[in-house]
């Protein structure tokens, strides 16, 4: 589905180019749960960004479905953007004006999507919450808005930066445990970046970033299914 292909990204830092990335290459897989590890400063969130056509690489190719994203123009870049990556980001970045049924169906109506948004909450567990506003929910609830959210727009690949960054233990893994069933269930191929080694044995495939490097790539035959012990 996704290849990247000696991918690098340099930075010009006043007199100084910073390589962010550097000869990068791997594949993701629709039906699997990916997770990028490595500390902060490795290249992670540069990566994603390219994944998600958000930034380019300053060399190499990126390709989706055969189709190189990295040569599209600035308007069919945005057509991937809105019609293949969804997004779920570490702080939620809901509309505090909107219910969280209306924060989904905005994001429904955007793309065109006339599935119901109340199906989008109750399959990560919100059909109670729907008519609550976001600073009526937890934490972890607010994020379950923003994957139903982001699963409204129907994606091919569902992209999550650091999602359980500001949440407790507990609530993390309930959150794995959903991005694991959309992987596990749906056509879309699910991407997570963390820092939290743990998280490794939970998913498909596991790309551990160092410097900017691939340092590792890792496939689990059998991963640990959340909720699971072992």
């Amino acid at each position: 589905m996704i290849k990247f292909s000696n991918i690098n990204k340099e930075y010009q830092v006043g007199n100084q180019v910073v390589k962010a990335l550097s000869q990068v290459n791997f594949e993701i897989e629709p039906h699997q749960l990916t997770v990028i590890l490595g500390p902060s400063g490795s290249g992670k969130s540069t990566l994603l960004n390219i994944l998600g056509g958000m930034d380019r690489p300053t060399k190499g190719d990126i390709s989706f479905n055969d189709r190189q994203i990295n040569k599209l123009n600035d308007h069919d870049l945005t057509s991937y953007r809105r019609e293949v990556v969804g997004f779920v980001f570490q702080f939620y970045n809901l509309i505090p004006s909107l219910t969280a049924l209306e924060n989904v169906a905005i994001a429904a109506q955007l793309n065109n999507n006339d599935d119901l948004s109340e199906n989008y909450l109750k399959s990560v567990g919100l059909e109670e919450r729907m008519n609550n506003f976001p600073n009526q929910l937890s934490g972890g609830e607010m994020q379950r808005v923003s994957i139903a959210r982001a699963l409204a727009k129907k994606p091919k690949l569902l992209l999550c930066d650091e999602p359980t960054g500001a949440l407790d233990s507990t609530t993390s893994m309930k959150i794995l445990g959903i991005l694991q069933n959309i992987a596990n269930t749906t056509d879309t191929a699910v991407v997570m970046v963390t820092h939290n080694p743990e998280f490794e044995r939970y998913g498909n495939r596991i790309i551990r970033l160092k410097d900017g490097e691939i340092e590792s790539i890792n496939d689990n035959e059998q991963p640990l299914l959340v909720g699971e012990t072992g």
